[in-house]
C-alpha cells in the first residue's frame, strides 16, 4: 500500500499499528470484562487499556518526539499541551458502551494533529478487519480483509430515488439536534436516519452512504478526529455551528463543540448551517 502514500510516511505504520491494537481487544469482546467507571463516568475496560499501552508504545517507537493525547491518557495540564505543535490523538478503544453490550460497532481511532488540525486519521474495525484512512489532500481509502484499499468519496446529493440520509448516534441526542431534523425534512422531505455507533459515523459520510451527521450533543476530541481526517480525505468537511472549520486547539476542556459534518460542496450546505444557528 506503501506507494499510495507518499505524501505521508506515517500512514501505513499506523494501519498496523491500528490492527494490532484490535487484536488485543478482541480476546476480551463478548466476554466476561470487568467494567469500571472513570471520573467522569464513562466506562473502560481492560481491552481499552490494553489497546491503549500497545498503541503508545508503537507510536513511541515511530518517532519519540511526538506526543500522545489519549482517552486512557488524558490528564495533561492545558499548558503543557499548548506548547505542542504536533501530536497524536487516539481512543484505543472508541464505542466501549457498544463493546460492552456486544456490538460490533467500536473502532480504534488514531489521528496526527498539527496545530490544531488533523492531517490524517486511521479508524480501524477490529471485528470485521476493515479499516478507513485518509486526510485532506491525501484521498480517503476503505480497506477489506484480504482486499486491495479502495478509495472512498462523499456523496454531493442522494441518487434519483433515494431518501436523505441523516447519521444519527444511537445513544445521544438533544432538543437542539430533534429541532435541526425537523428543519431538514421540511426542505428535503422525509428523512432516512441511520445510526450506528463510534466514528462509524463519519466513515458512512466519507464512503458516500449517508448525506450528512449533525452532532449537537457531547463529544471528546479523541471521538472526532481520526474519522474528521477520513472524511476530509473523500471529500467532506467538519464545521463548527459558526460555519469555521473543526479544530483541536490546546483548550482547558477536552470536550468538543457542538459540530455538523457534510459533503465541502453539498448544495444543502447553507440550509444546514442557517438550521444549525437558529
Amino acid at each position: 500500500m506503501s506507494e499510495l502514500f507518499l505524501g505521508h510516511p506515517f500512514i501505513a505504520p499506523v494501519i498496523e499499528l491500528a490492527r494490532q491494537a484490535g487484536e488485543v481487544i478482541m480476546p476480551y469482546w463478548r466476554a466476561d470484562v470487568a467494567v469500571t467507571s472513570k471520573a467522569d463516568d464513562s466506562p473502560v475496560t481492560a481491552a481499552d487499556l490494553a489497546a491503549h499501552h500497545l498503541i503508545l508504545a508503537g507510536l513511541t517507537a515511530l518517532d519519540p518526539s511526538i506526543a500522545v493525547l489519549s482517552e486512557e491518557d488524558a490528564d495533561i495540564d492545558q499548558s503543557v499541551r499548548a506548547g505542542w505543535q504536533r501530536w497524536w490523538l487516539v481512543d484505543p478503544l472508541d464505542g466501549t458502551k457498544e463493546f460492552i453490550a456486544g456490538s460490533e460497532e467500536f473502532t480504534v481511532n488514531i489521528a496526527l494533529i498539527e496545530q490544531g488540525r488533523v492531517v490524517f486519521g486511521v479508524v480501524s474495525m477490529p471485528t470485521s478487519g476493515r479499516c478507513y484512512f485518509g486526510g485532506a489532500g491525501l484521498g480517503a481509502w476503505r480497506s477489506d480483509v484480504n482486499e486491495a484499499p479502495k478509495q472512498i468519496q462523499v456523496r454531493e446529493a442522494p441518487a434519483a430515488g433515494e431518501s436523505f440520509t441523516v447519521v444519527a448516534s444511537r445513544r445521544h441526542t438533544s432538543p437542539e439536534q430533534e429541532r435541526l431534523l425537523d428543519g431538514l425534512s421540511e426542505g428535503l422531505g422525509a428523512l432516512k436516519l441511520a445510526n450506528i455507533g463510534s466514528s462509524l459515523k463519519f466513515c458512512l459520510l466519507a464512503e458516500g452512504s449517508a448525506d450528512c451527521y449533525p452532532r449537537l450533543a457531547p463529544t471528546s476530541q479523541w471521538d472526532t478526529a481520526a474519522a474528521q481526517g477520513v472524511l476530509e480525505g473523500a471529500g467532506g468537511e467538519v464545521l463548527e455551528l459558526s460555519g469555521e472549520p473543526f479544530s483541536y486547539p490546546a483548550r482547558e476542556s477536552l470536550l468538543n463543540p457542538f459540530f455538523l459534518a457534510l459533503p465541502a460542496k453539498a448544495v444543502w450546505r447553507e440550509r444546514l448551517l442557517s438550521l444549525a444557528r437558529s
